[in-house]
């Protein structure tokens, strides 16, 4: 019992250390300055989405993966507290909110290559917008794909390479 409970314990560590890292670079200014990444509620979760999505595709422990999921989602919570909201609506929200969170996932393993990203990124990502940068960024996506997978990711080593930059 007790060892269950410590590899619990370092299970939610390490997926707090996976969530601070995908948080970190979701939150990168290049995105919203030079990607045209909406800087709104929305364009946000979508790079968390995004990035979350990048780290679940390589995680080989399901039990670890939940425990990320789950860190996504009491981010998603504590974001919408902030704003205000309360108690009172926070299920509709959160169902809401898990319908899109796993929508994108669905959509993002289904593209196996840079046209269909950049399809699904301007889909989901620029609102169905023409966005000039999106073959960029798939590119980037993919990438970071390929960087991730030389990762200890179930040590909470993560990272998705470099920044990615617009006429690359």
């Amino acid at each position: 019992m007790l060892n269950t409970l410590r590899r619990n314990k370092v299970r939610r560590q390490i997926a707090a250390q996976l969530y601070a890292i995908l948080v970190e670079r979701a939150r990168e200014p290049v995105f919203f300055e030079r990607f045209g990444v909406p800087d709104t509620l929305d364009g946000r979760f979508d790079l968390v989405a995004l990035h979350a999505w990048l780290l679940l595709d390589r995680l080989q422990d399901a039990s670890l993966a939940q425990e990320l999921v789950d860190a996504v989602f009491i981010g998603f919570d504590e974001g919408l507290r902030e704003l205000g909201a309360g108690d009172i609506g926070m299920g509709k929200r959160t169902k809401r909110l898990a319908a899109a969170f796993y929508g994108r996932l669905e959509a993002y393993a289904g593209a196996p290559d840079e046209i269909a990203m950049q399809a699904v990124l301007t889909r989901n990502l620029y609102r169905g917008r023409h966005e000039a940068s999106a073959d960029a960024l798939a590119r980037y996506v993919l990438s970071a794909k390929a960087h991730l997978a030389g990762c200890n990711l179930e040590g909470g080593q993560g990272d998705f390479g470099p920044l990615p930059e617009v006429f690359a």
